[in-house]
């Protein structure tokens, strides 16, 4: 009687510990995934970087052959931008910072004289190549501040974030609010042509990482109606005109981006996700709609 009971303890011991390793997160995967593309990008990066050094500036076919490796590198940036932008956005305006834009308005000129808010990085470089006279060392600048910038994905208080569940909704959040009005508008593409084609990958590339995601934290995974949806977001836009000026942004946004983003407010809450970024407080977590007068 005694040995039978011993057997059954054990039996009951061994099984909570099987259970337990099948309903643990297990973050490795998903940090792992994390560092492969941020190494990846950065090997873009300096590729890009070396392109220049050895370029002629002056020659029309290495410029053009300039182009086309920003092109590439923006590729790999947008297998990190779903974390880069949430994560450090001060770093991301210097790898991919929109135009300098000059603050004149009423009241800072009382007090002081306009100024330009410097951008730098990938656009910027792409539309610095429009210019009538291209210094090198001006277009280096532009690139180098990327690769200093990419750097500080690395810094542990970046990683650190990753092996909590709950930054993954918050960066997922940002990315869908910039689906509905940077990824398909050219805000952060001077290249007409490639937005739409940018906008398929980026959407492909963070399916994968939903996976992933969804792999290394079961306890907080994303939904199935959620990844249905998204699929089917993939579907959409995979249909559409690769001229961005003739993509279905009001279908895009009413049918596929507002309903995913009521899903992810909904699995903040439910997981009750944590933040320690200010931002996140301008947004209200409770709003069911990008276009609710309550968002902020």
């Amino acid at each position: 009687m005694r040995n039978k009971l011993i057997v059954a303890i054990l039996f009951l011991f061994v099984g909570s510990v099987v259970l337990s390793f099948k309903t643990t997160n297990n973050t490795e995967v998903y940090e792992l995934e994390y560092q492969t593309k941020m190494n990846q990008f950065a090997h873009a990066l300096e590729q890009l970087m070396n392109e220049v050094k050895g370029a002629n500036i002056d020659n029309e076919l290495e410029l053009k052959k300039i182009r086309a490796t920003i092109d590439t590198t923006r590729v790999h940036l947008k297998t990190i931008d779903f974390w880069a932008r949430y994560l450090e956005p001060v770093a991301y305006k210097k790898i991919n910072g929109p135009l300098p834009v000059e603050w004149e308005t009423e009241v800072f000129e009382k007090f002081e004289k306009p100024y330009k808010r410097e951008g730098a990085g990938l656009t910027i470089a792409a539309l610095y190549l429009d210019e009538s006279v291209i210094v090198k060392d001006s277009l280096i600048s532009l690139i180098q501040s990327a690769i200093d910038a990419s750097k500080t994905y690395r810094a542990d208080s970046i990683t650190q974030t990753l092996k909590q569940f709950d930054h993954f909704y918050f960066c997922n959040r940002l990315y869908l609010l910039n689906l509905a009005s940077i990824y398909t508008t050219g805000f952060d593409n001077p290249n007409a042509e490639t937005i739409i084609p940018e906008l398929q990958f980026m959407l492909q590339s963070v399916a994968e990482l939903y996976q992933t995601y969804n792999h290394s934290y079961p306890l907080t995974a994303l939904s199935k109606e959620y990844l249905d949806l998204y699929q089917r977001t993939i579907d959409f836009v995979a249909h559409q005109a690769k001229d961005y000026t003739q993509f279905n942004h009001f279908v895009f946004i009413k049918d596929y981006v507002n309903p995913l983003f009521q899903l992810n407010q909904q699995l903040i809450l439910k997981y009750a996700a944590r933040t320690k970024s200010t931002m996140d407080y301008s947004l209200n977590k409770s709003a069911t709609s990008i276009f609710d007068k309550a968002i902020r």
